[in-house]
């Protein structure tokens, strides 16, 4: 005999529970949820029933904050990034209490819906660090556009560049001083994580464009890093190496030294 066949509503109802596991964590049951932070981590959450055993209250006890702030330079939200984290917990009636994201379930029959309530609002804050890495890579360009003309150095931003591949590259300028022209890739994040990524990023975009470096107006490969923020490891730095130069933003000078001399 062969099985009766289940419709998409069946077999929703007998499998998407084992996407969910449950055990005791202290006071709380901790549920792995399948949702997860943007480096790969699953996002948790924790249960604490009343009393009286109907309703309680479903919280992620400060996990996505704490993962956020591990993610960015500074310790402190700004206001901007207060209020969006404000409107996501509006948008999935959430409560943001004490760095925590949480919400009561007044029977059992919600326990589901607000469950994944506040999943959906711990992965929206979690992918707040997009917006954070973009924000670091701006912030350094322009503070380096501002250098540049404080030392009288001619530039052009983000100048269109084919590669040998036909892919166009966008370095985020290409300086000219009066011994040599120089294109500047600024690496910048607040992410430990993002950091291999947008190292690779670089590498391959100079490898690309490597013919620059030849003929009889060879133009130099500078990578700058943002070396304030404390995320980079040994291994990008010699990634960049052995394709271009390297600088430091924490040595403008020894940056403005580079693109001054030839070699």
């Amino acid at each position: 005999m062969t099985a009766t066949a289940q419709n998409p509503c069946e077999i929703l109802a007998a499998t998407l529970s084992r996407l969910f596991v449950c055990s005791p964590h202290g006071d709380f049951t901790r549920v792995r949820t399948p949702y997860l932070y943007p480096d790969g981590d699953s996002i948790d959450l924790f249960v604490k029933p009343r009393l009286d055993g109907v309703g309680g209250t479903i919280s992620d006890l400060g996990e996505t904050i704490r993962w956020l702030r591990g993610q960015t330079v500074s310790p402190r939200r700004t206001p901007r990034q207060a209020a969006m984290i404000s409107d996501i917990c509006m948008t999935h009636n959430v409560e943001f209490f004490k760095g925590m994201l949480q919400a009561r379930y007044e029977n059992n029959n919600a326990f589901a819906d607000v469950a994944t309530r506040v999943a959906q609002a711990s992965l929206r804050v979690s992918d707040l660090w997009l917006s954070f890495r973009n924000r670091a890579v701006e912030s350094v360009t322009e503070e380096v556009e501002e250098y540049l003309i404080e030392q009288k150095i001619a530039f052009e931003k983000v100048p269109r560049l084919p590669g040998r591949s036909g892919r166009i590259w966008t370095p985020h300028f290409h300086a000219r001083t009066d011994v040599q022209s120089s294109l500047i890739y600024v690496l910048a994040t607040g992410s430990r994580s993002a950091a291999r990524a947008v190292t690779e990023h670089v590498v391959t975009a100079w490898y690309d464009l490597s013919n620059l470096r030849t003929g009889q107006n060879p133009t130099e490969f500078v990578s700058l890093f943002d070396d304030t923020a404390d995320v980079w490891a040994d291994q990008d730095f010699a990634l960049v190496r052995s394709l271009s130069r390297i600088a430091r933003w924490s040595e403008p000078d020894e940056f403005a030294q580079i693109l001054r001399r030839a070699g």
